[in-house]
């Protein structure tokens, strides 16, 4: 493929996902009913978005066309970066305040559909060819540091991940954080940053070790933690009455129960079925001849991006 025809094409892909936003924004009103718009979001998603467009573009002019990220690691990016824009912009967040299935949907597009795809599409890499080569060169002696090194180690160390992923499920689907949550916009981005972060964790614990020897380790963690946010979707749907005071009665003319009931299900059946499907992903990649020795296609910026950008920088003008 012509590296200029494939810069143009990654452009247009990396920016796709910021019209939805900006069209529904345009139709809808900042402020108005059903939307959800807040400048400082809004912002900070086309940043992320314009640096990986950014970033590829730079990378595959200098190595070619698919190389170091491939094509599909920056459809990945599109993908979650756009599950991502209709989590928090969506209709879906606005409504989320007098419907907790609608609120479920919105931390399961979140946690198992949006970080799992993020993690998968080597964001790292991409921003930090985004970068002069300056900065890149500084970016990359930070990451090789010891200590920055060991500090990133221990926090996608399978354990801590583990933890701090299942801390902040139950944690904040207790009913006093929850209501707290409803009632305060600064705890209820606290909310949401607490949920996404310790998901990008976890899945970077479960995609981003480098051997086959590995993948045990990631099968264990997405079947205790598809077991662990069964028994929360149960202990919800089967509740003997509602947990949360949500603001104002609950939409689709359901009683509180009722909503309540439906949020257990949703994180009950399909988010369990997601950590199913990366359960089944983890064994077929361990079970192919042709992958041995090879990552699920993330690793530890020390590891990867850290070596690459070492490598590469010095012959970048």
């Amino acid at each position: 493929m012509d590296a200029n025809v494939g810069h143009h094409s990654v452009r247009q892909l990396s920016f796709a996902p910021l019209v939805a936003p900006a069209t529904a924004l345009a139709h809808n009103g900042a402020g108005t009913a059903g939307t959800s718009f807040e400048p400082w979001l809004v912002a900070l998603l086309a940043v992320t978005a314009i640096a990986y467009a950014r970033g590829v573009s730079a990378l595959w002019r200098r190595a070619g066309v698919g190389r170091g990220i491939r094509i599909a690691d920056a459809v990945r990016f599109v993908l979650g970066w756009s599950v991502l824009a209709a989590a928090l912009l969506s209709p879906i967040d606005a409504l989320a305040d007098r419907s907790f299935a609608l609120h479920m949907i919105q931390h399961e597009l979140l946690m198992v559909v949006a970080a799992p795809l993020l993690v998968l599409s080597r964001p790292l890499e991409a921003w930090v060819w985004a970068l002069s080569p300056s900065a890149r060169r500084v970016v990359t002696r930070i990451a090789s540091v010891r200590g920055v090194r060991r500090a990133w180690l221990w926090l996608v160390a399978p354990a801590v991940a583990w933890t701090l992923h299942a801390f902040a499920l139950w944690s904040w689907h207790m009913p006093a954080l929850f209501t707290a949550a409803l009632a305060n916009d600064a705890i209820h981005v606290l909310q949401h940053t607490f949920f996404f972060v310790s998901a990008l964790v976890f899945w970077w614990a479960v995609f981003g070790h480098r051997t086959r020897a590995a993948d045990a380790a990631a099968l264990a963690l997405l079947f205790t933690t598809m077991l662990h946010t069964s028994a929360l979707g149960l202990l919800l749907t089967f509740a003997p009455r509602p947990w949360y005071a949500l603001d104002g009665p609950a939409l689709f003319g359901l009683t509180a129960l009722a909503d309540q009931q439906l949020g257990g299900l949703i994180m009950w059946v399909p988010g369990s079925l997601a950590y199913l499907i990366a359960g089944l992903i983890v064994v077929a990649w361990w079970l192919s001849p042709a992958r041995a020795g090879q990552s699920l296609g993330v690793d530890a910026p020390d590891q990867r991006t850290a070596q690459f950008v070492i490598r590469s920088t010095p012959e970048i003008t």
